[in-house]
């Protein structure tokens, strides 16, 4: 889940059939259909997929067909949340799209507070453009000029975008010019943008511009600890790799590569930023480490975040197998896993180095076709002509660091580890220190996904001293199977503490969830609710395993 705390927000029905945002909706005109209400209900019940996306687009064109604005403006959030979760921005534009003319026509249908969601949104249909050619240039343009209409008060927004897409385009002069007046303007509510993270994304375009001092005094002015953003302190590491090399602190490089990269190699919301830990690997003179990483992270590519991602994961990883070649490193094999009708293959580094070639070039040609420019491909280009600019220095230790002494505590903590009450705070660090992805909403649950299973905690009771962790598996059942699915639930809640297990039906088909509630009316030290989060996800994930495991 990406930047701080996530995308989820509001309140209304969530994935686990309990109040979320959209009640925040004002009904006017036509009441909202009983039915399809039941119907967007049960959609978001469902398993993430694709049958959930289209059964919330069925439902948000029936309610159009019979005037329901209120529910196919939930529908369509509900959608748009569902795509942001699993990083398919690309599907954006249209839902959002309708949900602004919705909005336009009726102004009544949002509640005041709930009008900076749908700039969040009309943000990231924005930015869909620049991660994947799927998506339209007149239709991004488009949604930009309508944004900065909308959005007189953000102009730092409206500037940023504007200096990204001219910077994607290859319009250097026209993306300078909206660059400067970026810093310059006032910052708004800021559309879903974090903060914490604009130097960093201001220092990636000086780098891409070869103004690497540039960079880094930009990177200064990043807050040193910033506490609101899960992408943070990894990702201004990563925009300073390149720069901290090439200016001469190969050192400084060194130390920020192994401690992003330490988070970085297990999360799937990190693949962006790969590419980065790969260039390092090729220019710092360290093609071993560089096929290391190569070798871990190459499943991820045949499931990548974007398009952009791909393009530039697989460039730089031609790189690094050019490089290892130069160095007499060409013996070595990297096994790339099976993924549809491709077999598993054993590559050697020439080999390997060739098809990434080919994916790299290939995406850039498609960005390049949409956009009516050759940049992607020159930009690709001069990435693989780069060589060395350093002499090696030692990588420093691998391991995680000890706690700095002068850490401020983590909200939620106490200077004796004592108990206290529960507090989101306390779920969220706890979190964070695992180094998981999760979005919060307005009403302070916490929701992620762990493999097969969603879970999502929240706080219950009339003072929010329970901590209940509930987990929906991501495998349905049809309904003529309720009864075996019986039986699998009893024979789990015998054999096993946690989770409670149980199957409800909907639509046809069987949801099986888990539950785990803990009364923590007297209080929870940071230390025991780690342990409370870790016995829930990983429970969580067993059952879910279990389930997906069923004939």
């Amino acid at each position: 889940m990406t930047g701080p705390g996530g995308e989820l927000a509001g309140r209304g029905l969530d994935p686990f059939g309990l109040p979320g945002w959209w009640s925040g909706l004002r009904r006017g005109g036509r009441r909202p259909d009983p039915a399809l209400a039941e119907a967007l209900a049960d959609a978001r019940d469902t398993p993430d997929g694709e049958a959930r996306g289209r059964e919330l687009e069925r439902i948000a064109a029936h309610a159009d067909a019979t005037g329901d604005d209120p529910t196919a403006l939930a529908a369509r959030f509900a959608l748009i949340e569902a795509c942001l979760l699993h990083g398919e921005r690309w599907r954006l534009v249209e839902p959002v799209r309708r949900c602004l003319a919705a909005v336009d026509r009726r102004p009544e249908l949002l509640a005041d507070d709930r009008a900076e969601p749908l700039r969040r949104y009309q943000r990231h249909a924005v930015e869909a453009l620049l991660g994947s050619p799927r998506v339209g240039l007149d239709q991004a343009r488009s949604m930009l000029d309508d944004l900065a209409a909308r959005a007189d008060d953000d102009p730092a927004m409206v500037a940023e975008l504007r200096c990204r897409v001219a910077d994607h385009l290859g319009d250097e002069p026209t993306a300078r010019r909206w660059y400067g007046r970026w810093p310059a303007a006032d910052a708004g509510p800021g559309g879903g943008a974090c903060p914490a993270c604009a130097p960093a994304r201001r220092a990636e375009l000086l780098t891409g511009w070869g103004e690497h001092r540039a960079a880094l005094d930009v990177l200064r002015d990043a807050p040193a600890r910033p506490v609101d953003c899960t992408e943070q302190p990894e990702r201004t590491l990563v925009a300073g790799l390149l720069p901290w090399l090439r200016a001469g602190e190969p050192e400084r490089a060194a130390e920020a590569h192994v401690r992003a990269y330490r988070r970085h190699r297990g999360e799937r919301s990190a693949f962006p930023y790969l590419a980065a830990h790969l260039r390092w690997c090729a220019l710092a003179g360290h093609p071993a480490r560089g096929l290391d990483v190569l070798a871990e992270q190459l499943p991820r590519l045949d499931r990548p975040h974007d398009e952009l991602s791909a393009m530039e994961f697989a460039a730089a990883g031609a790189l690094v197998c050019a490089l290892a070649v130069e160095a007499g490193l060409g013996g070595r094999t990297v096994r790339r896993a099976a993924y549809g009708v491709r077999p598993a293959a054993e590559l050697d580094v020439a080999t390997l180095g060739a098809t990434l070639l080919g994916v790299a070039t290939a995406l850039a040609g498609s960005f390049d076709a949409r956009n009516g420019t050759g940049h992607q491909s020159g930009r690709i280009a001069s990435w693989l002509a780069e060589r060395p600019v350093a002499a090696p220095v030692p990588l420093p230790p691998d391991d995680a660091p000890e706690e700095d002494a002068d850490e401020p505590p983590d909200e939620g903590a106490t200077a004796d580890g004592q108990p206290r009450p529960l507090s989101l705070a306390m779920i969220t660090a706890s979190l964070d220190r695992r180094g998981d992805r999760y979005a919060v909403d307005a009403d302070g649950a916490v929701l992620g996904r762990w493999g097969e299973a969603l879970v999502q905690f929240r706080r219950a009771g009339e003072r929010g001293e329970i901590l209940q962790a509930r987990s929906v598996a991501g495998r349905r059942l049809p309904a003529d199977r309720l009864a075996e699915a019986y039986a699998f639930c009893n024979a789990w809640n015998h054999d096993r503490l946690l989770p409670k297990a149980y199957v409800h039906e909907q639509g046809g088909e069987l949801v099986l969830a888990g539950d785990i509630a803990t009364d923590l009316a007297h209080g929870v030290a940071p230390a025991q609710l780690a342990v409370l989060l870790d016995a829930a996800v990983d429970t969580g994930v067993a059952y879910a395993e279990a389930v997906a495991a069923l004939p």
